[in-house]
């Protein structure tokens, strides 16, 4: 049997031992691993819960809506205003703490009124990140399955290659609210530009991106392979008319590259 056939198992195996399971739903392959795994052991007694805020593109609304039907999952869209929390627009180090608190909050009640556990899509290397939502998770008794056994990315990825999923080779794409240096407000409308840079450059061909927002900056990080395409001349000119004409003064590309989490590279070790 396969590695990924074996880690298969144990998470179907894994989740025998609940009665039903509402999921928390991205539609990235994290959860869509979760949720299929849930849907195949627990079939009806298992749902995928999408929360809609405004750090949430619509693109990714509607890819979440794509997966579920595919793995056939029931799929519920959970409507929250997150810039209302003072502790959440202002952006905090510690915002992803507050969000998750008030994201699985919700999720909690709706799993509450159906006698469900909570489950999300959290992996084994998630946990060697800087993650202050996890302490949220594990003060609320959000249950992570791919972490407790073990599974990290490349694992959860042969997982979704082996159960057909449409998203096995799908970027990771963190809330839009990453996009902001720690202590810069947060407004709808910044939330809209970063999300339109970010759609229009992966209609270019760029599907691994960042565009990082510094108020009148817009920081572009791509993989170093990718750095010479953008800078062609012509799609150079594309991408800066299109920044400019969503209000940006000065468009940037950063030489260092393509990396998750680089607003916490300013943070003081923990």
């Amino acid at each position: 049997m396969s590695n990924s056939g074996l880690r298969l198992d144990n998470l179907i195996d894994y989740f025998r031992n609940f009665k039903g399971a509402a999921v928390a739903f991205s539609g990235g392959v994290d959860s869509s691993v979760v949720a299929a795994v849930a849907h195949k052991v627990l079939g009806d007694k298992a749902i995928a819960v999408t929360v809609a805020s405004e750090f949430v593109p619509d693109s990714e609304l509607r890819q979440a809506s794509s997966v579920a039907g595919v793995i056939g999952i029931r799929h519920e869209v959970l409507r929250l205003n997150v810039l209302e929390d003072e502790k959440i627009a202002s952006n905090p180090k510690e915002r992803c703490y507050h969000c998750k608190r008030g994201d699985f909050g919700a999720i909690l009640e709706i799993a509450k009124r159906r006698g469900f556990d909570v489950f999300d899509g959290t992996n084994a290397d998630d946990a060697k990140t800087r993650r202050p939502g996890l302490k949220a998770l594990l003060e609320m008794g959000i249950k992570s399955p791919l972490k407790e056994l073990n599974i990290g990315k490349d694992e959860v990825r042969e997982i979704a290659r082996e159960m057909r999923l449409p998203n096995s080779e799908r970027p990771s794409s963190p809330c839009l609210a990453s996009r902001f240096p720690y202590g810069l407000r947060i407004t709808e409308n910044d939330l809209e530009r970063v999300g339109q840079a970010e759609e229009f450059l992966r209609s270019l061909g760029f599907p691994e991106l960042r565009v990082r927002h510094h108020g009148n900056l817009a920081r572009i990080e791509l993989p170093a392979g990718d750095m010479p395409l953008v800078m062609a001349p012509e799609q150079r000119e594309k991408v800066v008319a299109k920044l400019l004409s969503l209000g940006y003064n000065y468009v940037a590309l950063d030489l260092a590259g393509f990396r998750s989490g680089s607003m916490d590279e300013v943070l003081p070790p923990e």
